[in-house]
């Protein structure tokens, strides 16, 4: 399977916006308290970006935050466009439904590689079954939990994470078990977001 290998550092100064792909190392080494410029020869010497790469620009700080590669993603588009609703909200909500997704933001783990490589190595449950996929899209009422040899361990990590877990979900972090209550909503994902940027990027 394809995988980006290159530093995870570079996506956020590519950014200009911290995407917590380190987890705990973004709050206290995080590269871009230093160095608040691109990555690349010329990065410090661009010129004013166009509407397509502005667009272009948010589609890729999405994307890699959710840690998901470019066919993928465009699924994820593709499908919220046939789904009633805006497009732009149906796509953050099927995004925010995925397993892996789930695990981050109740605060089980402190980043979302984290929460990929834990569920790829069947470390949870949902609904007393065994999903080792992390793009496995959850529903509501769905229960996600550790498995019991898994237990000790997601608990460590819960420990290190002091975020809390957003109101659409109820995580219960001493014992590491998480409830899916509703799906996500416009003013439940970040609103720095212009998820517009993204629609029209991928509807030109």
């Amino acid at each position: 399977m394809a995988r980006y290998r290159e530093s995870a550092c570079k996506q956020c100064r590519r950014e200009g916006k911290k995407l917590f792909l380190k987890g705990l190392k973004c709050d206290t080494k995080c590269i871009l308290d230093r160095k608040q410029v691109p990555p690349g020869q010329h990065g410090a010497a661009r010129k004013k970006t166009s509407e397509y790469g502005m667009q272009l620009r948010e589609k890729q700080k999405v994307r890699n935050s959710y840690g998901i590669l470019e066919r993928q993603f465009r699924h994820y588009y593709e499908k919220a466009v046939q789904m009633k609703g805006v497009t732009g909200t149906v796509m953050f909500q099927l995004l925010e439904a995925r397993l892996d997704n789930i695990v981050y933001r109740s605060g089980l783990v402190p980043s979302r590689a984290q929460a990929r490589q834990l569920v790829r190595h069947g470390h949870f449950l949902v609904n007393g079954q065994k999903v080792d996929v992390p793009s496995y899209r959850t529903q509501i009422g769905d229960l996600v939990s550790a498995r019991q040899k898994s237990l000790e361990l997601i608990k460590g990590f819960a420990e290190t994470t002091t975020t809390p877990a957003p109101q659409w979900l109820d995580a219960d972090k001493s014992n590491a078990v998480v409830k899916v209550l509703a799906k996500v909503e416009r003013e439940d994902i970040d609103s720095t977001i212009k998820d517009a940027l993204i629609v029209e990027y991928y509807s030109r």
